[in-house]
């Protein structure tokens, strides 16, 4: 007899909990929930429970189960999750996944056809196309709300790496979506316990830990389990409940079974139920007892099909089952549809041929009736069985062969098995997964008799492997204690060639961990073993290396450090296409692409089509999506279009690289900014900022970040970029290539806005600073343009100056030559030649056509000379850039102009009393359209001093004007009033169509 309950019982305060985690998914709040528990606790009915509840409310519900064979099979559950959901209607059509969908080509076979060859996205990449997926079908298509989706993960404590860091990253950003993650483990220790507790801590995640049922939820059990009314059970058996089952709902239902099986609990005739003497089996062997008992009610078939399914693990497929017991088709159905029917095993997953048992607790009891010989040859007719049954061993076979090759004692034949499964994690960039194979595969040739010459070569192999995946890891330093541990000249050693490529791997890896002194070591190590075989096929890896080593100030170089690394990388470049080696070319060539900027673009594109050509020949989409987005680069650089870039970014969408995506969007932010294409530069930094973060994707989001920076610089709003710029370093932008960016782009055009020339200066002396000390390759920081004209203008510099600047041919480029061209211009005016001085301005115009800001505020820097020394016509320009910045709000040089427009003896723009300026909100506040200027100004904290300096008022004035605001707009204090006026001008923007926004 069976007896189980049909309701869960003594959880309802884990039920409450979970009943509000999905009211707050369906509310578009997201959470995550751990239920931690030993097992036979109930949390597999807790979570089935929560996934009924889900589905009748009708929420999506996709559930996964973690690979109980003891080793890591690369995102398993997660795999299992998408195919609970796919398996009647396909995966979703949404557009918006279109770009997500190459990530996920691995676990969903419909998208496969999306994958470009040879593509390996990274576990963050997965996550992130992973939780839009979810996002995506959290969404009810019938009525456009979000109707909300349950991801139901079991034994996590069984999890590969992978999928921990799919769960990871689904706890720290699943708060703003309609999605409910709901895990199930053991409290053992372990990685996945340990993520647990630290999400716990951090308070990411709610987390639940069942305890053992109390005597009264124990009574309650077993009076559902028996359907019997309440209070009508004889006491002895709910005592010896209580005391042997220590409040394990699934051991109590296993007794119960057992002691109606034997007689010791029998139903009488009058619905009673009634107990006899002795209730007395011993613990733990009750279970074992029980579960025998159901078992051998199954016939000598039943039994030996499941001994042979328990040996496979919590999961076992039918054909391995049918090749080990010898049973046919109609006999092996028989038998399975019995150890159904006693609640022993069920259907699992999308294959038909796939069964798992229903508790673990079930398996550990079959092997136990086991003795140690026959587990070990169950074990071995297993694994013969599963590589009969499945040539190659697809899939997690692999996994499953090792395990039980190692039950049959056969420990070489399982690190064998193991290593060759690290390998394919490895090759698909699973790289978590991989170490864990090898290092298990790595654990067990230690073991083997290391005596044994045949077995030297095998260990070599898997150490090798070992090594290679630890680097891809950045585990670099047991990378380089393994690497440094191989065998020399011992049996099984690598040969020359082998160890050159392990060595440039390690070599490789340590130039972008910036330990530099450790790849100058392999890059050494190296080139000795060149020397002693042909190694035209490895000097070019090795080339980069040293080429990187040198641009970095590693190392005695006579002369220009660019000059040597672009040597050593042409060199490179032209050795790995003449050996076939086109990914390493590509790098050559993606290296010679930034160094040759410096003589000319049209070089440096030589290089990125180079790049391109060899990209589509060897099928390589990402180096081909890559050199676009250089290319669009060097288009916008050049000319100031960004068609170039747009290209980019259509070829990255339907690639699905979320890097890639990621790069270009940052690019084409950037060129946003410059052209003053703020609302775009705002959505696009917007969109990818945050992608970026959680990705990991330390370089992009660092430009991400200076964007963002430069995006309030050149609206003039310094709190803003000052935010931004605090956040870039504390991703330790300083550290980056982007200093320069910053005080060149950054804060000097601010410091401009608000008048402040000497400052700016400042800062652009700054930068040229970093530029002297550090070999750059990018251009736009004000060296060629910016600077010398502000030299210019304060007298710092002559015509010979800029006429050095002039010859680089940096100075042509369209950012700078604007400005390059009005240093000219103010020279030629200075020396008495109008003529000469206004074909310069003229020139600097065309150059400044696609840069809406930057061009106004030439106009700006330049009047003011053009009006000391009578040329041009300074005040017509001064009237247009006045009126851009009075309607961009940048008031101090709106100020500026009109101050200089009034020093020409010119009518000014009246700006003072027109109540049309004044925000609604704080007309009804009554603001007139003074001291709406002066609110604006209060905004960036000024103080009066500045105010009536900018506004060209007195001091006392302005206090009268915000005594009068604050009384206006009810603010107690000066700082309350600055924060409201900043809260306002944001509001202002967002709402009104005819400003500027970003």
């Amino acid at each position: 007899m069976i007896l189980s309950s049909p309701v869960v019982v003594g959880r309802d305060h884990e039920q409450s909990l979970l009943d509000a985690a999905l009211a707050c998914a369906r509310r578009g709040e997201g959470r995550a929930v751990f239920l931690l528990g030993e097992a036979g606790l109930g949390k597999s009915r807790l979570a089935e429970e929560c996934a009924h509840r889900a589905g009748a409310a009708g929420m999506a519900v996709l559930r996964g189960r973690s690979s109980a064979t003891g080793a890591p099979v690369p995102f398993r559950p997660i795999a299992e999750s998408l195919f609970s959901l796919f398996r009647a209607g396909g995966p979703p059509k949404e557009p918006s996944l279109a770009p997500y969908r190459s990530a996920l080509a691995g676990l969903v076979p419909e998208w496969r056809d999306a994958a470009p060859p040879g593509a390996s996205p990274s576990i963050l990449e997965i996550a992130e196309a992973f939780i839009r997926l979810l996002a995506s079908v959290a969404h009810d298509p019938a009525d456009h709300r979000a109707a909300g989706c349950l991801l139901v993960v079991e034994d996590l404590h069984d999890a590969d790496a992978e999928t921990l860091s799919v769960i990871e990253y689904l706890v720290d950003n699943v708060g703003g979506l309609p999605v409910l993650l709901l895990a199930t483990l053991r409290p053992e220790a372990g990685p996945a316990a340990e993520l647990v507790r630290s999400v716990g801590r951090r308070r990411s995640a709610t987390l639940a830990e069942l305890r053992p049922l109390d005597r009264s939820a124990v009574r309650e059990l077993t009076e559902r389990c028996l359907a019997a009314e309440s209070g009508r059970l004889p006491e002895p058996l709910i005592e010896k409940l209580a005391r042997d089952s220590d409040g394990n709902p699934f051991v109590i239902e296993e007794l119960l079974s057992g002691m109606a099986d034997s007689g010791a609990l029998c139903h009488r005739a009058d619905g009673e139920w009634q107990v006899s003497d002795d209730l007395d089996i011993d613990i733990p062997l009750t279970v074992v007892h029980s579960v025998a008992q159901r078992v051998d009610r199954l016939g000598p078939g039943g039994r030996e099909l499941l001994y042979a399914a328990a040996v496979q693990g919590r999961r076992f497929a039918l054909p391995v089952v049918k090749l080990v017991t010898g049973l046919d088709d109609r006999s092996l159905l028989v038998h399975l549809r019995a150890g159904v029917e006693a609640q022993l095993v069920s259907p699992s997953g999308p294959m038909a041929d796939q069964y798992e048992f229903r508790h673990a607790l079930t398996i550990e009891a079959l092997l136990a009736g086991l003795l140690p010989v026959e587990r070990a040859d169950l074990a071995r007719r297993a694994a013969d069985a599963v590589e009969q049954a499945y040539p190659g061993l697809p899939g997690d076979w692999r996994q499953q062969v090792a395990l039980l090759r190692l039950a049959a004692g056969q420990p070489m034949a399982a690190a064998l098995l193991f290593a060759e499964a690290g390998r394919t994690a490895l090759g698909s960039g699973a790289l978590g997964s991989a170490v864990a194979l090898l290092e298990r595969a790595h654990e067990l040739t230690a073991v083997c008799d290391p005596a044994d010459p045949s077995h030297a070569a095998e260990r070599t192999a898997v150490l090798e492997s070992l090594v290679h995946a630890l680097a891809e890891s950045g585990r670099l330093d047991r990378a380089l204690a393994l690497g440094g541990s191989l065998p020399i000249s011992s049996p099984g050693a690598l040969d020359d060639a082998r160890s050159a490529a392990l060595h440039t791997r390690l070599a490789w890896a340590a130039v972008f961990a910036g330990r530099l002194a450790e790849a100058a070591a392999q890059a050494a190590l190296v080139r000795g073993l060149l020397g002693r075989f042909d190694g035209s096929a490895h000097t070019p890896a090795v080339d980069i290396v040293e080429a990187h080593l040198i641009l970095g100030g590693h190392g005695a170089v006579q002369g220009d450090r660019r000059a040597e690394a672009e040597r050593l990388a042409r060199y490179a470049a032209e050795r790995a296409e003449q050996a076939g080696l086109p990914e390493v070319a590509c790098q050559a060539w993606q290296l010679l692409a930034l160094l040759e900027r410096r003589h000319g673009f049209d070089r440096a594109d030589a290089c990125l089509e180079r790049i391109r050509a060899l990209a589509s020949r060897h099928r390589l989409p990402t180096w081909r999506v890559d050199a676009l987005i250089r290319l669009g680069g060097n288009e916008f650089i050049r000319s100031g279009s960004s068609a170039g870039i747009e290209r980019a970014h259509r070829a990255a969408l339907d690639l699905g690289s979320l890097g890639l995506m990621h790069a270009t969007e940052a690019a084409m932010a950037a060129q946003a900014v410059q052209r003053g294409e703020y609302q775009q530069a705002h959505d696009l930094t917007e969109r990818c900022r945050e992608a970026t973060a959680r990705l990991g994707s330390v370089e992009t989001h660092q430009f991400v970040l200076v964007t963002r920076a430069a995006l309030a610089a050149h609206q003039g709003r310094r709190r803003e970029m000052e935010q931004e710029l605090a956040e870039f370093r504390r991703w330790d932008g300083d550290e980056s290539l982007h200093p320069p960016l910053v005080h060149g782009n950054c804060q000097a055009i601010c410091a401009l806005l608000e008048e402040n020339h000497d400052r700016a200066l400042v800062e652009l002396d700054n930068a040229w600073r970093w530029e002297e000390q550090n070999p750059t390759v990018f251009y736009l920081n004000g060296r060629y343009g910016l600077r010398p004209l502000l030299r210019a203008l304060a007298g710092l510099s002559g015509p010979e100056e800029l006429a050095s600047i002039t010859a680089e041919h940096a100075a042509g480029l369209r950012w700078n030559r604007q400005f390059e061209r009005l240093a000219h211009a103010v020279h030629e005016g200075r020396a008495g030649r109008p003529d000469a001085a206004l074909r310069a301005f003229e020139q600097a115009q065309e150059a400044a056509r696609p840069f809406l800001m930057a061009r106004h505020l030439g106009l700006r820097l330049v009047a003011g000379a053009a009006l000391e020394d009578g040329w041009g016509d300074p005040v017509s320009w001064l009237r247009t850039a006045e009126n851009h910045f009075h309607a961009a709000e940048v008031p101090a040089v709106a100020g500026a102009c009109r101050k200089l427009i009034r020093r020409a003896g010119a009518s000014v723009p009246q700006r003072r009393a027109g109540s049309a300026a004044v925000p609604a909100e704080l007309r009804r506040q009554g603001l007139t359209g003074r001291e709406y200027e002066v609110f604006q100004l209060v905004a960036h904290r000024y103080g009066n001093q500045d105010i009536a300096r900018r506004l060209h008022i007195s001091p006392r004035t302005v206090e009268k004007h915000v005594a009068s605001i604050l009384a206006k707009t009810g603010q107690p204090h000066r700082t309350a009033l600055s924060d409201y006026a900043a809260e306002a001008a944001d509001r202002h923007r967002t709402t009104d169509s005819d400003s500027p926004v970003g």
